[in-house]
């Protein structure tokens, strides 16, 4: 099991569309938390597929739709939600600009959130939270850098160690997850919403080519050495470490040889 804690692309510019939608997200929750979480929040401001459907409003099918990203359903979900946000947002923001990542972030969402209506138009079950948005990051990191290193925690029984794992193997478990998971909540009178996850994350992945600088390539290389067990948090110290065994290595393997032809 992959537990993503960081990854190695340092990004260019400072994130600060991506720090304010963490931001506005941990704001909403606690307001959501003084309202001792409040049902009618949920809708209030959350996806209901009924009326976005029937609505003859453009604004008023389309603010909930805007609203249901910055509310969660719990601790559980606003954590894993914004953890992946913090990991890939930077990078992908970086890309292709503040404005542009805030109308991408905007289109991401509002397709997932879509098509998991289109499922039961019916429906007056309330969707929230940011995870077809943030999977659409998601899908654009993996177009953008599928090679970069994630640092994962990997859970072996009681065994917990630090390695690094190309994202294009994180990002692939993840959303092979959500297809396997989408079977049995098809059914279900709520949960996870998994087809706003795929229908997000597809969306990245075709609008990225069109929203990124042009001066920003695709399928980007990698920046550190994957599959390296790590005991710190410094990434720099690790690759300085792993050259300066592969120097000595070469000075005694010179050494060897030089004794050899002595003899």
């Amino acid at each position: 099991m992959f537990f993503p804690i960081s990854d190695d692309n340092p990004s260019n510019t400072s994130p600060i569309i991506t720090y304010s939608l963490i931001g506005l997200c941990l704001f909403v929750f606690f307001l959501q938390i003084l309202s001792e979480m409040n049902p009618s929040i949920y809708y209030s401001f959350g996806f209901i597929p009924s009326s976005f459907f029937n609505s003859t409003s453009l604004l008023e099918a389309f603010f909930p739709v805007i609203t249901s990203m910055f509310v969660h359903g719990g601790f559980a979900h606003i954590i894993g939600n914004l953890l992946y946000l913090w990991i890939f947002g930077d990078n992908v923001e970086d890309s292709m600009g503040k404005l542009r990542f805030i109308i991408f972030y905007i289109l991401c969402g509002t397709s997932g959130a879509i098509l998991q209506g289109i499922v039961d138009p019916t429906s007056n079950i309330p969707m929230v939270g940011a995870s077809g948005a943030i999977a659409g990051v998601l899908g654009a990191y993996l177009l953008l850098f599928p090679r970069a290193n994630v640092r994962c925690l990997i859970f072996i029984i009681i065994f917990i160690q630090m390695i690094r794992v190309p994202a294009f193997i994180v990002l692939g478990i993840w959303i092979l997850g959500q297809f396997f998971s989408l079977p049995g909540s098809l059914d279900s009178s709520g949960g996870t919403a998994y087809l706003a996850h795929i229908g997000g994350f597809i969306t990245g992945m075709i609008l990225i080519p069109f929203f990124k600088k042009t001066n920003v390539r695709l399928l980007q290389e990698k920046n550190s050495i994957a599959w390296v067990a790590e005991s710190g948090f410094n990434f720099r110290q690790d690759e300085n470490k792993i050259k300066n065994d592969d120097l000595l290595g070469k000075f005694i393997e010179e050494s060897e040889e030089e004794v050899r032809k002595r003899k």
